[in-house]
């Protein structure tokens, strides 16, 4: 079961000139783009670049001067494997001296949005785009969830003007990758980019990522870069079945279960790729016949009700991040529980009739658990 950091002591030795660019680099730059680069990395709008190596050494510094069971220290990385991560890729040569520059890192309450990016040099001739996923803050998920309702969310434009603002810094080809929501900002930014921007595209890697509106997949801009995609779902995978993709998937092998397969530290490689199976799990066609149907009771109106609701809740129940639910979930549920007190009679109503929808979608999908449907 080797994993990305079985990877990088197998090819930390060689450059992206002796051994290019392959699937599983992608999956290591896409977890990149979630350190706290805040602050270390030039921005759009500033010059130069720092490599790696530099970025690392800075985090690891500020990693140090805060104790390892202090709140600090757990803020400061988005998942529990970041510290070795930093660690392995500071001492690997193939890693160690790409440049990063564009760091760019914003998020905004009111508008909802959150929405972060950086441009990374491998030393071949190319450069990759690597968008962000959702981070651990609610707004971020709440940007998310407002794709049920939404053609387009701040973010997506957001990484369109990215993307042309880079492409004019930089030359030669451009990669676009991402994980999560990065993988779908990737994909939406190389289809609504510039024709001359989009004809320097000549790869996009889509990790575990939502999909679009069926509007989007039949744009002339995403059927342009269609042939580009290549996209990844762990074996049970969840947010990949989201929404519609325009095209396939690859399916990776994962070492967790469930949701947590959704975690890139847990995709298994070999050599210079990933370790690909036949299909997704049941489980993950159950949660997609499910979803999918559940969505289309609700018309579009119905649907921002509802994700406006529950927003409302965690909002008004001061509890301002997955981080803070995780580590004092009594106490967040208890906030939770009581902010729902506050809600009035018919809101409360509605949130739990279109909860009973859901289950009721489960139950009527229940056998897709043991036999898949034709129609999946």
């Amino acid at each position: 079961m080797a994993n990305l950091f079985d990877y990088i002591s197998w090819r930390g030795d060689l450059d992206f000139i002796q051994s290019p660019l392959n699937p599983v680099d992608y999956v290591i730059l896409s977890q990149i783009s979630y350190l706290p680069l805040d602050g270390i990395v030039p921005g759009p709008d500033e010059e130069g670049s720092i490599s790696l190596h530099l970025a690392l050494k800075t985090l690891i510094k500020m990693a140090q001067a805060v104790p390892k069971n202090g709140e600090s220290y757990k803020q400061l990385f988005t998942f529990r494997e970041d510290p070795e991560f930093i660690s392995v890729l500071e001492s690997s040569n193939r890693f160690r001296n790409c440049q990063l520059l564009g760091f760019v890192n914003h998020v905004d309450t009111e508008r909802e949005v959150q929405f972060s990016a950086v441009c990374i040099y491998t030393g071949d001739d190319s450069c990759s785009v690597i968008f962000r996923g959702t981070d651990t803050s609610f707004v971020g998920w709440k940007e998310d969830f407002n794709m049920a309702f939404r053609e387009v969310i701040p973010s997506q434009l957001e990484a369109v003007k990215y993307l042309e603002k880079m492409a004019a810094m930089i030359n030669g080809p451009l990669r676009l990758g991402g994980h999560s929501k990065g993988g779908n900002l990737a994909v939406y930014a190389a289809s609504f980019c510039s024709k001359k921007v989009q004809k320097r595209i000549i790869d996009i890697f889509s990790n575990d990522a939502p999909g679009f509106y069926e509007k989007i997949v039949k744009s002339e801009g995403f059927l342009a870069i269609k042939n580009l995609i290549h996209a990844y779902v762990p074996q049970s995978s969840v947010v990949g079945m989201i929404l519609e993709h325009g095209t396939d998937y690859s399916v990776i092998k994962s070492s967790e279960i469930g949701l947590m397969q959704h975690s890139l530290f847990s995709w298994e490689v070999k050599h210079n790729d990933l370790i690909h199976v036949e299909e997704v799990t049941l489980s993950s066609y159950f949660i997609k016949k499910t979803l999918r149907e559940w969505l289309g009771s609700l018309d579009i109106e119905q649907r921002e009700r509802f994700i406006e609701a529950i927003y409302g809740i965690f909002s008004t129940s001061n509890v301002k991040s997955i981080h803070e639910l995780e580590r004092s979930w009594i106490i967040s549920l208890g906030r939770i529980i009581r902010s729902m007190g506050t809600i009035n009679m018919s809101t409360r109503k509605f949130i739990l009739n279109t909860i009973a929808e859901l289950f009721r979608s489960a139950g009527r999908n229940i056998d897709t658990l043991f036999k898949k449907k034709n129609n999946v």
